[in-house]
């Protein structure tokens, strides 16, 4: 399998983003607003099995402090592969002159990061915009 790795938002079929996202599954993100997050973020790999998108990653990064890892998915058919680690590899490589690489991750993929490097936070705070939602989902602890 040679999969092909782009490393910017040129010619990004938005709508495939989308669908990617709803079937990895990591939630309902609407293709326009995709495209504005992925347009603000330093580093993006977007990786293509011949046409189909089959894994992706970004992270939103100042240049000097801190580097953000976010939205790494990948396609149900290709999972356990290899490909989310490649990502998060090459995302952290991007990042590395950074003074810190934080990384958001959903509840149970702790220790899939904890292999690549990444520490549990004990001081790491949020608000999300649904914060109900995020508490039933175990993302955040009630204060």
């Amino acid at each position: 399998m040679a999969l092909k790795w782009i490393y910017n938002n040129e010619n990004i079929d938005w709508e495939a983003l989308s669908h990617l996202y709803k079937i990895a599954p990591l939630g309902d993100k609407k293709p326009e607003n995709l495209k504005i997050v992925f347009s603000n973020s330093r580093y993006v790999c977007f990786i293509y099995d011949d046409a189909l998108l089959v894994g992706v990653g970004r992270a939103l990064a100042d240049g000097v402090d801190c580097s953000y890892i976010c939205d790494v998915a990948i396609h149900p058919d290709f999972q356990g592969l290899g490909i989310g680690k490649a990502i998060v590899k090459q995302l952290v490589e991007f990042s590395k002159d950074h003074t810190k690489i934080i990384l958001y991750a959903n509840p149970g993929k702790e220790p899939f990061y904890t292999k690549l490097g990444f520490y549990k936070m004990n001081t790491a705070m949020a608000i999300f915009k649904d914060q109900q939602g995020a508490l039933e989902r175990g993302v955040i602890c009630e204060p």
